[in-house]
């Protein structure tokens, strides 16, 4: 027990010094956040032909709503011969755009889409470093298309942005606004896409680089979301905002081993504590038992003598009064005599022996344990009896992952068959109840988890690219959820169909949320 105890002391303290100090960019971050930026193209017509002027890049900030920069598409605002065209980068086809916010002075644009993409809306962050850090840049730089040999029917083509990685360089305003000044290249046509920190959310909008000579640093500017952030209320958007810092996923996963690593640490601990408590009540109960057994033996053979006395007394008496010819009183004496010595075989015989030690102290602990019982006022309830419980969940940022989902407290019902709320049937598979959620309307997929155990609730989002997600989808509609209340087997098999969905995606979520869940007052 001992060297088990201390091996796990060292790998709890291992995993500690293992922990990650800083996140470092997750591509599959970076990957849903691309998957939101579209290639920003203007359109002029001739002889029916369409064909491109110019191309920027921007990205979704709410549903059909695209940010980029100003000077991206000046010239279709002032200019009505000229459209503005909007590419998904993921899949989906291109449509047509309307500028509906326009603001030279920040190098901003707001462009409405006159067609459903849904586009996955990217996360601003609300307290970005601006001095340090590592960052993303996503885009559309001409140059690449150049190499690559892309004709003008291709501009118009789904195509996966470039993405370009370097650090953050300071905060600096430049002509009348605020911008960050970074590393990661741009080039002519990246100009409106997102400069991104490690998490994927949004830092600043990408507008110019400095001018150079081969001899030359080069470095690139953004909006700020200093900037960014007003504009967008100012047109009405409300825009998804996440100020919480940015930790990986196997930041978080390192901290969970740590933490498991201390819980059976301390596991063992209170177990071993535990059992040194009951032998300690054990040998106190044995000593206890056996000094009441010797007294009551000891008395045992007092009563005896006493009473072997008391008969040999009578005996004497009868055979006294026998003698004197009192034959009435000889016999009553004669009759206590055989009383008494019976009396003492009897409180010989009925001496209690070594051999009850052992129940006596189990007894007493019995006792013991049933009177601690009734002063803190625990009752062992059966696992049948218990029902269902309404708790409310409490975010847990500690052991969470945040980078797009909301952090209100979630209101939960359960009950011991799985089901949730009394409407949603989770399955149950290797012990673990789940249920996986795949919709329509966004390319994300959860898996919401409860351990009735630990009272802790989880929800894991995956952020799927088109073709994934076509996948996800198909998988799940090769099966029916069933209804709550519909019985294990149903339970069981809707463990297993969604065991089947799980192995299609990643082996990591983007999104972690762990909840707390506790009795408490349901939020209205």
């Amino acid at each position: 027990m001992f060297a088990r105890t201390i091996r796990l002391v060292l790998t709890a303290l291992l995993a500690a010094f293992l922990v990650p100090g800083a996140a470092q960019a997750d591509p599959a971050d970076i990957n849903a956040a691309a998957r939101g930026v579209v290639r920003i193209v203007i359109i002029a017509e001739e002889g029916g032909q369409l064909y491109p002027v110019a191309h920027g890049t921007g990205f979704a900030v709410a549903p059909e709503r695209i940010v980029t920069n100003a000077h991206v598409v000046a010239e279709a605002q002032g200019d009505r011969n000229l459209s503005v065209g909007i590419v998904p980068s993921d899949g989906g086809k291109a449509v047509y755009g309307r500028i509906v916010g326009y603001s030279p002075r920040n190098d901003l644009a707001l462009i409405s889409t006159t067609a459903a993409m849904n586009l996955p809306v990217l996360t601003i962050s609300s307290n970005p470093s601006g001095d340090a850090g590592g960052v993303t840049a996503v885009g559309y730089p001409m140059n690449v298309d150049r190499a690559q040999g892309l004709s003008a029917k291709d501009i118009f083509n789904a195509q996966p942005p470039v993405k370009s990685q370097g650090f953050l360089s300071g905060r600096r305003p430049s002509r009348d606004f605020d911008t960050l000044l970074h590393t990661a290249p741009i080039g002519r046509g990246s100009s409106g896409g997102p400069l991104l920190d490690d998490c994927g959310r949004v830092v600043g909008v990408n507008s110019f680089g400095t001018e150079s000579d081969s001899a030359d640093s080069e470095f690139y500017f953004a909006v700020s979301t200093r900037e960014l952030l007003p504009f967008l209320v100012a047109n009405g958007i409300t825009a998804q905002i996440n100020g919480l810092p940015c930790r990986s996923i196997a930041e978080l996963d390192a901290q969970e081993q740590a933490r498991a690593e201390r819980e059976q640490l301390a596991a063992m601990q209170e177990q071993d504590a535990k059992q040194a408590r009951e032998a300690q009540h054990a040998e106190a109960a044995r000593r206890e038992a056996e000094f009441a057994i010797i007294s009551a033996r000891e008395n045992g053979m007092m009563h005896a003598l006493l009473l072997v006395i008391c008969g040999a007394a009578a005996g004497f008496a009868a055979y006294e009064l026998r003698e004197s010819g009192t034959s009435r009183k000889a016999r009553v004496a004669a009759a206590a005599a055989g009383v008494a010595l019976i009396g003492a075989i009897a409180a010989w015989i009925l001496r209690p022996g070594f051999d009850q030690v052992e129940d006596r102290v189990a007894q007493a602990l019995a006792e013991e344990s049933r009177a601690a019982e009734g002063r803190t006022g625990v009752i062992a309830t059966p696992a049948a009896a218990k029902g269902k419980s309404d708790l409310v969940c409490v975010v847990n940022m500690e052991r969470s992952r945040i980078t797009t989902g909301k952090t209100n407290d979630i209101p939960f019902t359960w009950a011991e068959d799985g089901c949730v709320n009394g409407r949603t049937q989770y399955g149950l598979i290797d012990g673990k109840w789940s249920r996986i959620f795949v919709p329509n309307s966004e390319a994300a997929v959860s898996i919401n988890s409860y351990d009735p155990e630990k009272h802790e609730y989880r929800v894991e989002r995956y952020l799927l690219g088109h073709e994934a997600m076509a996948a996800v989808r198909k998988a799940r509609g090769e099966y029916q959820t069933p209804q709550c209340g519909a019985g294990d087997a149903a339970v069981r098999d809707l463990g297993t169909n969604q065991a089947t969905v799980s192995t299609l995606l990643p082996t990591q979520p983007n999104e972690r949320l762990v909840y707390d869940c506790s009795e408490g007052r349901q939020p209205s």
